[in-house]
């Protein structure tokens, strides 16, 4: 099986999955894959907005859930979890709307929005707009941002194996590095 068929055979299952654990850098790297025509754009779209959608859900029952759980008890101790409940209260719907789009405040914000009293099914509703404008955007960032990187890979000349591989390793090295100081704040 050759690169190009296992990509379209589970890059977009790989593409939920990275959607709901790293996030901007993975939809970005899976609109570049659709410019490149290995995935259909509104796949993408579709496989970040629901991989976002589902990891902020879980997030959100945790908190809700399991607040006197350790987890969620380190949650309190981070400073963004304070700041996102301090922004929750004076702005509910909008802050349900923009925390993905907020640098620091994508993990911990369901969680901290999960332990409030917040109505499930206005999260459920609001979460899903927003993960919908969320998927659109980024994925159309990177399919854009495809012409560019195709200008500049065409003067490098790889072929479809080499950019799949390079691609891969700044996906591989941006997880590692999101997922070491993840572990460390905690």
């Amino acid at each position: 099986m050759t690169i190009e068929a296992i990509v379209a055979k589970y890059g977009l299952v790989a593409l939920f999955l990275g959607a709901g654990l790293e996030g901007e850098t993975v939809v970005v790297a899976g609109g570049l894959l659709s410019h490149r025509g290995l995935f259909p754009l509104a796949g993408t779209m579709i496989a970040a907005a629901l991989g976002s959608f589902a990891a902020d859900q879980i997030w959100f029952f945790v908190g809700r859930r399991f607040h006197d759980h350790r987890i969620v008890r380190r949650a309190y101790d981070k400073p963004a979890f304070a700041k996102a409940i301090d922004f929750f209260h004076r702005h509910p719907i909008g802050f349900i709307f923009a925390f993905r789009f907020i640098y620091g405040f994508r993990t911990v914000s369901p969680i901290a929005i999960g332990t409030t009293n917040v109505a499930t099914r206005t999260f459920v509703t609001v979460n899903f707009v927003s993960a919908v404008v969320w998927g659109i955007a980024f994925s159309t960032i990177g399919y854009l941002a495809g012409h560019s990187f195709e200008r500049l890979m065409g003067r490098l000349q790889p072929d479809t194996h080499t950019l799949l591989l390079i691609l891969g390793a700044v996906i591989l090295a941006a997880s590692v590095f999101f997922g070491i100081r993840y572990w460390r704040k905690q």
